[in-house]
């Protein structure tokens, strides 16, 4: 047997440490201490609004703003008025307008007092309940039976 190198060794079943991401400056100086390599990296972008990396920004901020979309329009006040006197003509609570248009009683608050978003089907509804026009030119008006022709 010739063992021409003497000076290297093998080892078996020896894994190379992989490389480890730490967040706290106790275990970067314990691998300092080890004589391990160290590299230290800064992120670049960290903390920042990804958003807004452009140059540009502003200009796009900008542009945003003036295209803003109107909110949808609310009832007409003149439409929670009729309502609320055709419920009150039929001495009806909201409760009881409610259970007669399958709706809750917050819907026909939010249509009495003008918060409500106009749906037409809610508005046939309480239009068939209170028998009032609540559509069109003359809001508030009784409504008259099917046209004959």
């Amino acid at each position: 047997m010739s063992y021409a190198d003497w000076d290297s060794k093998t080892v078996i079943g020896y894994r190379a440490k992989a490389p480890k991401v730490t967040r706290n400056a106790s275990d970067l100086n314990a691998a300092r201490r080890t004589g391990a390599v160290v590299a230290t990296e800064k992120k670049t972008t960290g903390g920042g609004n990804k958003g807004h990396t452009g140059p540009d920004h502003q200009r796009i901020a900008k542009l945003d703003r003036e295209n803003e979309v109107a909110p949808p329009s609310k009832v007409n006040p003149t439409v929670g008025k009729a309502i609320q006197t055709a419920r009150m003509e039929k001495s009806m609570t909201q409760k009881d307008l409610a259970q007669k248009t399958n709706e809750k009683p917050s819907v026909i608050q939010d249509y009495e007092s003008g918060k409500a978003i106009p749906n037409p089907q809610i508005l046939g509804k309480l239009e068939r309940a209170l028998g009032v026009k609540l559509r069109g030119a003359d809001i508030g008006k009784k409504l008259e039976g099917p046209k004959k022709s």
